[in-house]
């Protein structure tokens, strides 16, 4: 089952979203003032990003996080797959692959291209996002992180 995260969610998310910036898919930890401002963006009235709570017999499972942006590249919004989580334990059964489902299903009219990044290391997504048609983007991407608006003025 999928379904959009709402605001009693927000201790679940905090637990799932915790263990996903622990693990080895991701470079590094988020603070929480960053993991609750990406709650409360994703449980309002957004046009910009949508969060989903996946789970297995009515037992939580993972999440997921979703962004659009405009691409002149890509002729059009992207969708970005911001986020895929699913617990190690429901790994294997389906669940990433029913959710990218969702999602091609619910956005493939309004957007342009699908989008995600992954660590080269994570091979079992790798895998799951090859057998489902998505292409390695040749990119070298760059960032420079901003200080995050409850971080301003604290040393």
């Amino acid at each position: 089952m999928i379904r959009k995260l709402v605001p009693p969610d927000q201790q679940l998310y905090l637990e799932l979203a915790h263990e996903f910036y622990n693990s080895d898919a991701v470079l590094h930890a988020v603070p929480d003032a960053q993991l609750l401002a990406g709650f409360q963006a994703v449980t309002t009235e957004n046009p910009y990003t949508e969060g989903f709570l996946i789970s297995s017999d009515e037992t939580p499972a993972g999440y997921a996080i979703v962004a659009q942006t405009y691409s002149i590249e890509s002729g059009g919004m992207i969708l970005w797959l911001e986020e895929l989580f699913i617990l190690p334990r429901f790994r294997g059964k389906g669940l990433g692959e029913e959710f990218i489902a969702f999602i091609e299903k619910k956005y493939g009219d309004a957007v342009r291209r699908f989008r995600l990044e992954v660590l080269p290391e994570n091979k079992g997504a790798i895998r799951l996002y090859e057998r489902l048609g998505y292409k390695q983007f040749n990119y070298f991407q760059m960032v420079k992180d901003m200080p995050h608006p409850s971080c301003k003025g604290k040393s």
